[in-house]
């Protein structure tokens, strides 16, 4: 048996449903230099059972299941921790690797790097409907060297919230501080963030992967992980210049009444998130009174603003994303046509899907 140079590892829970999925685009692309880890965090439903049937076809699939639920960040580092492959594709649980995506990411390592960040397109739910082409917007292969690690995060940092396009280098991933970064969301961020690489990165400008957009397991934390976590982490970064962090999300967005307005619209900020997020931080009684007219602001007044907002101003490529988050709010006035999705929370990004990309990224033009 030829050795394992690359290992999926993927952390689930109650994904029954979609995980075969996911599994089926990896097995019948997989070659005898490919393992796949899973890690079960105490799903309830038949998650075992479905992956049980793909390791009957694939022996190199290896399931592990804990008993207690201790977040997303400690499965993946469990996950790693099994691996035997010299680097590691922390892949999501219900996204699809489109066809060739190995052979693209086995053909790259050869380089030795220490990081690779495959591209993605954006489906919805179902994956009836493409809703962008492609999340980072280059039209080559970019390189970035061990002393660049302010451009890779400029250009990377927002769309890597999608841990599905993260393959690094298991020795690396274990030299580096994990704990610290458990319960963020985003432990591989922390990881390949906390102090420049040793080694060269690639972006990859091919899309390799398919994301089931809409799907997220903790929606009702959307406003608590992007207004709070995320930028809590991306700030947290002392190897990285307060001028690159700038670029990539505000310190403390949750200040902008536009943002607010923004969540709004997408049925994630009430009077419950100002209570218990907002109001706190906040000094001056003249804040106070923005934040919460905000969450009073009529919710499908608030939509129909944002959709306008989306419709003239954001870029093409991305506006049927956006514009499908709005559809899927409570507080819709319209309805898009994207299949497979059920207006009730908005279809918000995970971990598992990224953020939208910034300007920072389409300005950069030195391809590789």
């Amino acid at each position: 048996m030829n050795k394992v140079i690359l290992s999926i590892c993927i952390a689930t829970r109650n994904r029954g449903a979609f995980i075969g999925a996911t599994l089926e685009s990896i097995v019948r692309q997989a070659t005898d230099q490919v393992e796949i880890v899973i890690v079960d965090g105490a799903s309830t439903d038949n998650t075992e059972e479905v992956v049980r049937r793909y390791q009957e076809r694939f022996p190199r699939l290896h399931y592990s299941r804990v008993e207690t639920n201790t977040g997303v960040d400690r499965d993946f580092a469990r996950a790693v921790d099994s691996a035997q492959g010299d680097y590691c594709w922390l892949f999501s649980d219900d996204d699809l690797l489109k066809p060739g995506a190995i052979q693209v990411v086995l053909d790259a390592l050869k380089d030795r790097y220490s990081l690779i960040v495959a591209n993605s397109e954006v489906k919805n739910a179902d994956l009836s409907t493409l809703l962008e082409s492609k999340k980072l917007p280059f039209t080559q292969n970019r390189l970035y060297r061990s002393n660049e690690n302010e451009e890779l995060f400029i250009d990377t940092a927002n769309y890597l919230s999608f841990i599905g396009c993260v393959i690094i280098e298991r020795r690396l991933w274990d030299s580096r501080e994990k704990e610290q970064y458990f319960g963020s969301n985003f432990v591989h961020v922390g990881v390949i963030f906390q102090k420049p690489l040793p080694g060269d990165a690639l972006a990859i400008a091919e899309p390799l992967i398919s994301i089931r957009y809409g799907n997220a397991s903790w929606l009702g934390r959307y406003f608590e992980i992007w207004m709070f976590k995320w930028p809590g982490l991306i700030w947290s970064f002392d190897a990285l210049a307060d001028s690159a962090k700038k670029q990539v999300f505000p310190r403390e967005p949750w200040r902008s009444a536009r943002k607010l307005l923004h969540f709004r619209a997408k049925g994630a900020y009430t009077k419950r998130e100002y209570a218990q997020w907002i109001k706190p931080h906040l000094e001056s009684p003249w804040a106070r009174l923005v934040g919460d007219a905000c969450a009073r602001f009529p919710g499908r007044a608030a939509n129909l603003l944002v959709f306008i907002y989306y419709s003239i101003f954001h870029r093409p490529s991305s506006r049927l994303l956006c514009l499908s988050d709005l559809a899927n709010s409570p507080f819709c006035f319209w309805r898009l046509s994207v299949k497979g999705r059920t207006p009730s929370r908005p279809a918000v990004i995970s971990p598992k899907a990224p953020l939208p990309s910034t300007a920072a990224q389409s300005a950069r033009v030195s391809d590789a």
